[in-house]
């Protein structure tokens, strides 16, 4: 592939060459205005800054005074077709404008970039700056300690406090780094080598987009960078009078974090910008919304947020209606049992084959050999007898065979054992044997589950009466709901047993289990396995289990940050995945060159035989280097080799420090500890990110930074992060990777060629391979897991985009709620998609009876034809003629309900002892209740048409937020049970976006229904003087929420059933008002006309229920 890969080369040219060439215009130019700059004094530098801007705001003149003029036309006019017509030409308009913006930005970019360079150089060359004082400088000057005032005449020092540590500013961006930016302002992802300072690039774009006044994010994986980052280059923007913030500085819907987005340049960490994005569609006001518009995010490290977290849903979530079921404590004696019974199987078929093998009986020892992998693939006994000549190829071929015409012969493998383990798509499966040895105890049927349809038909078959049929199939349902949720709860458990171990997926900390990232090897705090596995996992380790939880609001980062209009992105490592950042984001990749050439020397593998032979090597070669003065950086994949590795240098009385989640509060130490002469790191992954490790000359001298992997990850981003600690800037060091067999990557994916080749070599204990080819089959292996990886994300995707484009109007209405400005075109919508239902569901059977009724319960009105004209009539026409009627009822009664509320609205104004701003007015349908605030002088001023418009706005927020929660607990139940469909061999992502098409759109029209009834009934209460009282400043309610994530294990350690899609989760918690009502409780009802009362099961009530004319009442 490399040749071939070489030889197009030899023909296009180098992609990453181009770009950069295309840009070279720019960079000379950019060179030219150095020039006029250095010339300019410190207050022509500045003025620079108003220059720009007053030349965007010129640009964009004519287009923002057409939207302005549309919409202060839009407010007067009453057409409600018109209106729809004026908010689309704004929308176009909008478009035009940010198309004229992002055109002038590039005109001016190339003195802007100048601009900011020089402010950096002259902060390196002068101790202090002294410019005309202006009103930001004055400002500054109260909360920066680097900012002072003298007079008129502001003094601006280059020594400042980033995160804690005192900093003197000694940065001017390099030739590349200007490339570095603009790639960056195009919306490209900016590949630069570690060293290569990616801070100081986004300085360019960042000062550039600012300059709209539009808002810019600066995006970074943890809140240590996020807030070391804000205030390390603060100064360079502040200068120039742009504000900068952190929302990590700052608490969830606060004022200052609302401050903070309102600044020109906002840092924040990936979850809480999303998390932002959730809470503000949960607002019930505008004042409560911090975000702005998404106008333009550089993301910091974007291989890591964009696709290693992008399978991760930010999620709001409260506890599950029907509470904490779970069987986890019950099941897990039972599954500790079978376990342990599955292990002795397991070593006995091993002994076995073992036995034959040596016999010479390798179809016996073949068979038994595959029973025991199968059986506990994890088991090191079995891990170091493949590592044994010719064993590997013997396990293989008996596997093919097997697995020949899709898995025909495997059952006969597999009958022996309690459970199986597929461990390459990490499926745990029961068998027979183990449902039997299961429900030994109890019922045999106990861990099976009905078939519905079959059932279903044995009970029409027998003829009973409509309740008592009803009644048996009631309890099939629930006999299938309790054992599915056993079922399910039993895998988790077989799982969290078999393919989950402790310092390697995840840690026990404070007596919590706390997932490891695999890609950092950092603690990700907050963070939960889904579907119960992490339920699964407390249990087997007898910590507390927390309670389930349903969903709130969600949305994936991947979506989350396809809503920018424009995203940038940088980061070490990001050509491995150009394929997908370009698929899924319309990213294109761009490769900056280094500012000096790289010095390190990269090694081939060394690969050997098992594991204990690998690490007496690694140990051996750290030892020599630490004696030779270069400090050694030893990477690991897991807590446990991390901890292993530690006590093997213990033993050899080797000096170390050891980094791993377990130790993460003293990384900051360690890393600076990390680049002395002979210093030994022990490192997971997590020292791969944002850690940059200095030389000194002595060090440099000895041959620099000495990298020892001592297994390759499954992602070559991970081993390319790790090799980048060492060459920083052109300093020297080395990399080399040490491997065996037995490593998960080798065994799972490696090429049968590499254990071949060893046997034939006839390679003796410790002895070792070291070539270019081994080095490019073990790549060839990550890049198959890549590919593999990449699917289940963009499958992942695919169900997300399902609930992307429903949570898009459901939002999108919300939104309009709550501004008010295109509610009534909202409604009018809602109006005529009601009447349309009406008619669809009427005309066809030309039931004009229920015709009449749904009119008079939905809008109180007559029918506006004859059961005559009816008939004649078409759909269409009938649809429209309603639609005049109900739209003209309601204007009319909006009309009625303003005049009988302004007397009331006026004596309260003109009270001089009421000094009240706002009031809240009860309304009432009959049957529900709803208190609406409103502005008190805006309600006086229109005659109580604003308390209208708040009364429209707090129903329709009211039921879209209700609606919407049932809804996406709907999707949870779907997203589980379409999976089942596998069995059927159908695919659960058709299935699930064909049944959550239905599902939104019959929750749609449940909210129009509901609003519009609400709307044409609701009216202040029938008394004397209605409970007007006065409306109280509160803060913004805390939820009772609590913040966690639900993750998604990757390839290697995840369950991968045909479309399992649940992905990691954060959840927020809002309590019960009512107990739950289940279908067979006994409720009682009272007519609301005639006060009658009924006691009746729930079930039979909710017929009456539904028709507006009962309601429950509490005895």
């Amino acid at each position: 592939m490399s040749f071939i890969n070489s030889i197009i080369k030899a023909f296009v040219g180098d992609k990453s060459q181009k770009d950069v060439k295309a840009l070279q215009p720019y960079l000379n130019k950019i060179k030219t205005f150095e020039n006029t700059l250095i010339a300019l004094s410190h207050d022509e530098l500045r003025g620079r800054t108003v220059f720009f801007k007053e030349t965007i705001k010129t640009a964009r003149a004519g287009v923002d005074a057409k939207i302005a003029a549309l919409k202060k036309e839009v407010e007067g006019i009453e057409d409600i077709d018109k209106r729809e017509d004026l908010y689309s030409e704004i929308d176009a308009l909008e478009k035009e404008a940010y198309t004229l913006s992002e055109k002038t930005l590039m005109e001016i970019l190339p003195e802007a970039f100048a601009v900011v360079k020089e402010t950096a150089r002259r902060f390196k060359d002068n101790a202090e700056i002294t410019v005309t004082a202006t009103a930001a400088d004055r400002e500054f000057s109260s909360t920066k300690p680097y900012v002072t005032l003298v007079a008129d005449t502001a003094t601006w020092h280059n020594k400042w406090n980033a995160a804690g540590k005192e900093i003197t500013w000694d940065m001017i961006h390099y030739d590349v780094q200007l490339i570095g930016g603009m790639v960056l302002h195009e919306g490209k992802v900016a590949e630069m080598q570690t060293g290569e300072g990616k801070t100081l690039v986004a300085t360019l774009p960042l000062y550039l987009n600012a300059l709209t006044g539009n808002g810019v994010h600066l995006v970074t994986v943890n809140d240590y960078l996020a807030k070391r980052d804000s205030t390390w280059k603060a100064p360079l923007f502040e200068f120039h009078g742009l504000t900068v913030d952190c929302i990590d500085n700052h608490q969830p819907n606060s004022e200052g974090r609302k401050k903070a987005y309102d600044a020109d340049i906002t840092y924040g960490t990936n979850n809480e910008f999303g998390f932002d994005y959730l809470r503000d569609n949960m607002a019930h006001s505008p004042a409560d919304l911090v975000q702005r518009k998404h106008n333009f995010a550089i993301v910091d490290e974007v291989d890591s947020v964009l696709i290693d977290d992008a399978r991760t849903p930010l999620i709001i979530s409260g506890p599950v209606p029907q509470g904490d079921r779970h069987e986890f404590n019950e099941l897990k004696p039972k599954i500790e049992n079978l376990v342990s019974l599955q292990r002795q199987l397991a070593t006995g078929f091993l002994t076995e084959a073992k036995k034959l093998i040596k016999e010479g009986n390798t179809k016996e020892g073949g068979f038994q050999l595959l029973r025991a992998y199968r059986a506990l693939p994890k088991n090191k006994a079995l891990i170091k007898f493949l590592s044994e000549e010719g064993i590997k190829q013997l396990l293989q071929k008996t596997e093919n065979q097997y697995m020949q015409d899709n898995n025909r012969e495997m059952h006969k493998i597999d009958e022996a054992l309690y459970f199986v383990i597929e461990e390459k798509n990490n499926q745990v499966e029961l068998t027979d044997n183990g449902i039997k040895y299961l429900s030994g105890d109890t019922d045999a049927d106990f861990f099976v589950l009905p078939d519905i349809g079959t059932e279903i038909a044995n009970i029409e078959k027998k003829k009973l009466d409509k309740d008592a049929e009803a009644e048996e199939k009631e309890v099939l349902f629930q006999d299938f709901s309790i054992k599915s949720e056993r079922i399910h709860t039993l895998t988790q458990l077989l799982k969290a047993y078999s393919l989950f171990e402790k310092d390697v997926e995840y840690v026990i900390m404070d007596n919590k289990i706390m997932i490891v990232d695999e890609q950092t090897g950092r603690i990700m705090d907050g963070r939960r396995y889904s579907d119960g596995l992490h339920q699964a996992i407390e249990a087997k380790e007898n910590v507390k289990i927390e309670a389930a939880t349903q969903t709130f609001a969600t949305v994936t980062l991947q979506n989350y940050f396809r809503m920018y209009n424009k995203l940038g992105g940088m980061t070490g490592t990001a050509v491995t995945e150009a394929g997908e950042l370009w698929e899924i984001y319309k990213l294109d990749v761009v490769e900056i060159p280094t500012n000096r050439p790289m010095a390190r020397q990269d090694k081939e593998d060394f690969i050997y035989k098992t594991t204990r032979e690998k690490f007496n090597a690694v140990i051996e070669d750290v030892t020599e280097l630490s004696k030779a003065g270069r400090p050694v950086l030893i990477g690991t994949t897991s807590v446990e080799i991390s901890e292993l590795l530690s006590r093997m240098l213990k033993m050899r009385g080797v000096t170390h420090n050891v980094l791993n989640a377990k130790m993460h509060k003293q990384e900051a130490q360690i890393v600076e500890d990390a680049g002395k002469p002979g210093v030994v790191t022990i490192a997971t992954n997590m020292a791969g990110r944002g850690t940059d490790i200095k030389l000194s000359a002595e060090v440099k001298a000895a041959g620099g930074l000495a990298i020892v992997g001592t297994e390759r990850h499954d992602s070559r981003r991970v081993d390319r992060q790790l090799r980048g600690r060492a060459g920083r800037q052109g300093d020297v060091g080395s990399s080399q990777f040490y491997v065996s067999l037995e490593d998960n990557l080798m065994r799972l994916f490696g090429s049968e060629r590499v254990a071949k080749v060893m046997d034939r070599m006839g390679l003796e204990e410790g002895e070792v391979i070291q070539h270019s080819m081994m080095t490019k089959s073990i790549e060839r292996a990550q890049k198959k897991v890549e590919e593999n990886n990449f699917g289940v994300r963009k499958r992942l995707l695919e169900y997300d985009d399902v609930m992307n484009a429903q949570r898009e109007v459901v939002y999108k209405r919300r939104r309009h709620a709550l501004f008010g400005e295109r509610l009534k075109l909202d409604i009018a919508n809602m109006l005529y998609d009601t009447c349309e239902l009406i008619v669809q569901n009427t005309k066809a059977a030309n039931d004009f009876k229920t015709f009449e009724f749904d009119l008079i319960r939905y809008f109180s009105i007559t029918s506006p034809i004859s059961e005559s004209d009816f008939a004649k009539t078409t759909e269409m026409e009938l649809t429209g003629k309603v639609y005049k009627e109900a739209l003209k009822y309601y204007n009319e009664k909006c009309d009625r309900s303003a005049r009988e509320a302004f007397p009331i609205v006026k004596n309260i104004f003109e009270d001089k002892d009421n000094q009240f701003e706002r009031i809240v007015v009860p309304f009432t349908d009959g049957v529900k209740s709803l208190s609406v605030v409103t502005d008190l002088k805006r309600a006086y001023e229109t005659e109580g048409k604003q308390l209208i418009a708040d009364f429209e706005k707090n129903i329709t927020l009211s039921i879209v937020d209700e609606a919407w929660k049932k809804h996406l607990r709907k999707m949870d139940e779907l997203k589980q049970s379409v999976q089942l469909a596998v069995h059927e061999q159908k695919d659960p992502l058709l299935i699930y976006k064909f049944e959550a098409f239905n599902l939104f759109n019959g929750m749609l029209n449940g909210i129009n229904k509901e609003v519009i009834s609400f709307l044409f009934k609701g009216d202040l209460p029938q008394q004397s003087a209605p409970e007007i009282q006065e409306a109280r400043e509160v803060s913004r309610p805390k939820e009772n929420l609590q913040l966690s994530k639900d993750e998604i294990p990757n390839s290697e350690n995840v369950n991968r059933e045909a479309g399992e899609t649940q992905p990691r989760q954060v959840t927020e918690t809002i309590v019960r008002d009512m107990p739950k009502i289940n279908r067979n409780d006994t409720v009682t009802l009272k007519e609301i006309a005639t006060g009658k009362t009924e006691t009746m099961k729930y079930k039979k009530a909710e017929g009456l229920l539904s028709t507006g004319a009962w309601v429950i009442v509490n005895e």
